[in-house]
């Protein structure tokens, strides 16, 4: 490791256990933390020598502040407003993001979806804000066993592999859909335990191009791709009516995949049985969205990733590309310009 002082700045909210284990990476680590509010704060002369940055995002210097910026460790999975600010466009720079630090919960988050969806959670709920007794004999709050079920993940990276996983009990038939089909591997960073990282836990994988087939097989469906130009709005009504009657879907990737109209459409013709949407475009999801008054909807407010511990992973990750960092090996979660993530 070099022993020249490496400056890094942090303009995320860290707690003393979160400085700690960043300065324990390497005794050549200068670590200065300002929260997001604060960064206007920050002196000009520390945004000139700073040489790694850990940011949500938001309130990002331009890159004539920055001369000696070589990487930026995004806190967030999501790089959205990271790539549209002008730093992202400074010669050279690395930029990272946080996937696989929010797999764990969103796993878990998904999989309960799917069980409410499967339970007739929605329809029990409004039962119960009626204070009406159901028929327990009736199909409409009868449930159904996941088990002997088929499910189709598409988008098959950190979260997808997490679902695939926590699956596994459930004895479902698991399909994948994913951009390449030929890399197996994930070269992502995911935590110890965590996900798929050999690519074996589907059934059968299909390439995104052959997604209308995988949905014409699929009870449930799970979104978790990455939002790009080349993905909005890729959940229209071609890809709605492309599904098996009467499936369920749940969305915790973006908002952005989804043609609305076309989803609250489907959902009122019962073509899509129900839905879980945590994330929406725009958010928050305004008053008069349809998705308000569907019965067959729930909607939670973009927390399917957020955990009280969540810095704690973010920290851990960072620390982890640090010590690569100054070892020069090749760093997680390395954006793509072109790609968008």
């Amino acid at each position: 490791m070099s022993e020249k002082t490496l400056e890094v700045l942090a303009t995320v909210s860290l707690q003393d256990k979160h400085i700690r284990r960043i300065r324990v990476v390497a005794p050549n680590i200068h670590l200065s933390s300002y929260s997001s509010k604060e960064a206007d704060s920050i002196p000009a002369e520390l945004w000139d020598k700073v040489e790694v940055l850990l940011t949500s995002g938001r309130n990002l210097p331009k890159p004539e502040m920055v001369p000696s910026l070589k990487w930026a460790q995004n806190s967030l999975a999501g790089v959205e407003t990271l790539l549209k600010s002008d730093l992202a466009h400074k010669p050279g720079l690395l930029m990272t993001s946080a996937s696989g630090t929010m797999v764990g919960t969103m796993g878990e988050y998904t999989v309960m979806a799917m069980l409410m969806l499967a339970h007739k959670i929605p329809e029990i709920m409004q039962l119960q804000r009626k204070k009406e007794w159901g028929n327990n004999l009736s199909r409409s709050v009868q449930p159904q066993d996941l088990r002997g079920l088929t499910v189709g993940i598409v988008g098959y990276g950190s979260i997808g592999r997490e679902v695939a996983r926590v699956l596994q009990p459930f004895g479902m038939t698991i399909l994948a859909a994913k951009k390449n089909v030929m890399k197996l591997e994930d070269e992502g960073y995911t935590p110890k335990g965590l996900g798929d990282p050999e690519g074996r836990l589907f059934t059968r994988l299909y390439p995104i191009e052959a997604l209308k087939g995988m949905l014409a097989v699929c009870d449930h469906v799970v979104i978790a791709l990455p939002h790009t130009p080349e993905t909005h709005h890729l959940f229209d009504k071609e890809m709605f009516d492309a599904m098996k009657p009467g499936a369920f879907l749940v969305n915790v990737a973006r908002g952005g995949l989804i043609k609305d109209e076309d989803l609250v459409a489907a959902l009122k013709t019962g073509k899509v049985a129900g839905i879980v949407l945590d994330v929406f475009d725009p958010e928050p999801l305004p008053a008069d969205s349809p998705y308000w008054n569907l019965p067959n909807v729930i909607i939670t407010p973009h927390v399917s990733g957020v955990t009280t511990d969540l810095m704690d992973d973010v920290v851990e990750l960072f620390a982890v590309n640090l010590k690569r960092y100054l070892e020069g090996q090749v760093l997680y979660n390395r954006v793509d310009l072109d790609k968008g993530y």
